[in-house]
């Protein structure tokens, strides 16, 4: 048996599965939380990404038969890792859901204008993608952004990491930074990387962060290096394109993710351009396209209406189900942290419609699921209207697990809808990814 390890390095946590490379089957499994906030200390990553392989056994000694033979990582996009040239973090990283850079994003765009940003990178910058936060650090802190000799996303500085690079006098294989490695998903995330060309776009990074940077080579999906051991490394990818690769998705599918984030994304053999920026033109891990659309709003909307009801989500979803479509009138519109698509980092929720007979606690169950999934379903429209072939959505994330998100997405994505068994959807497309490059 040939054992391969995956990881999702999410904004909440660190999971880890190891299986069978040859069956899929999960024989170990391991968890680590992340610390809370949009401005996070890498390090805590790296903490938690040890504390979750060592609960999931550990990598073992290579050459035993319950060792793992390869690893990938999955991770959250967009968050800026900034190293100096020692290979030490410059400052805190800032995330994806840190709406900081909003100004950044608006005066690249008045900078370059939105078409031909759109055309070089498949991206509209708004103020989750990496290009944005460059500019933020060279605008309003100019001493860090001159430290600045590499950037890296999370995934690829953990991956660097465990395979043993790191700050100068901290890592065995030293701080090299010409060993840091990405995949096509992660770095079409940037902002500053070119889909058609598969390289990087240099005058935007120089634009951004002032100077040029080391930036991680891109492997392709069956690329691979070693890590310290000798064991395989695969290129990893970004969370939605290792979550396709983790639930099977195909051609004609429409992946609805319900997390910290929402994402709706798509298996595509063709590129996207959209110069809205509602649809992000992202690459996938197996070489495709991955057109995508997120929100900032999905499961935490749940999460917030449940805390005001007093209620866990088990009632929640039964007040929902209890509630007649429609809700009565009361619509919820759930920008509780801003909003990414449509772009209003500044918006704020709003309830309407409240009368007497509508204002009940049904109701306002009802409304919260619908309203978190009218965004979702705005983003499959967006999707349609760039010609994306779209015949079922797969609901998937740790939302799928509501009995009222499963009843009425049906009825608010107006197509079939299939929910995989729940699962470490992330983590296992990086193991699925590693077991690739052990199989024959």
């Amino acid at each position: 048996m040939s054992l391969v390890m995956g990881v999702d390095s999410s904004t909440q946590s660190c999971k880890v599965v190891v299986m069978d490379a040859a069956t899929g089957r999960v024989v170990r499994e391991g968890r680590a939380a992340h610390p809370e906030g949009t401005s996070v200390d890498p390090e805590a990553w790296w903490q938690a990404l040890q504390a979750a392989i060592a609960a999931a056994g550990g990598l073992g000694t290579v050459g035993d038969p319950d060792a793992v033979a390869a690893w990938a990582i999955g991770g959250q996009q967009h968050g800026m890792v900034a190293l100096d040239a020692d290979g030490r973090v410059v400052r805190d990283a800032l995330l994806w859901n840190d709406t900081r850079s909003a100004r950044a994003a608006a005066d690249l765009v008045a900078e370059f204008g939105a078409d031909e940003l759109a055309r070089r990178t498949g991206l509209v910058p708004v103020a989750s993608f990496t290009i944005t936060k460059l500019r933020w650090l060279r605008d309003h802190e100019p001493d860090n952004a001159a430290r600045v000799a590499a950037v890296a996303l999370p995934h690829d500085w953990l991956t660097w990491r465990l395979r043993g690079y790191g700050p100068a006098g901290e890592a065995a294989r030293g701080p090299v930074l010409e060993e840091l490695v990405t995949d096509r998903s992660d770095a079409s995330g940037t902002g500053y990387w070119n889909p058609e060309t598969d390289g990087y776009d240099r005058e935007l990074l120089v634009a951004a962060l002032g100077h040029d940077a080391v930036l991680p080579r891109v492997l392709g999906p069956r690329e691979s290096v070693r890590d310290a051991d000798g064991r395989i490394v695969g290129p990893g990818a970004g969370d939605n394109a290792a979550a396709a690769l983790g639930a099977g998705a195909r051609t004609g599918d429409v992946v609805v993710s319900i997390g910290t984030s929402g994402t709706v994304f798509a298996v595509s053999a063709e590129r996207t351009v959209d110069a809205t920026g509602t649809v992000a033109g992202f690459a996938s891990a197996d070489g495709g396209f991955l057109p995508l659309v997120a929100t900032l709003n999905a499961a935490r909307v749940l999460d917030a209406v449940a805390r005001l009801l007093g209620v866990d989500h088990a009632e929640l979803s039964r007040l929902a189900l209890a509630a007649a479509p429609g809700a009565g009138g009361l619509t919820l519109v759930p920008y509780f942290e801003g909003e990414r698509t449509p772009n209003l980092p500044d918006a704020t929720a709003s309830l309407t419609g409240m009368t007497l007979a509508s204002t009940t606690r049904e109701n306002l169950a009802r409304a919260a699921v619908a309203g978190m999934l009218s965004g979702l379903a705005a983003g499959i429209e967006a999707l349609r209207g760039l010609g994306v072939p779209l015949e079922r959505a797969l609901l998937i994330g740790g939302g799928a697990r509501s009995d009222a998100v499963r009843a009425i997405a049906p009825q608010v994505f107006a197509m079939p809808v299939a929910v995989p068994e729940p699962g470490e959807y992330v983590a296992l497309g990086a193991a699925r990814q590693a077991a690739a490059l052990v199989q024959p």
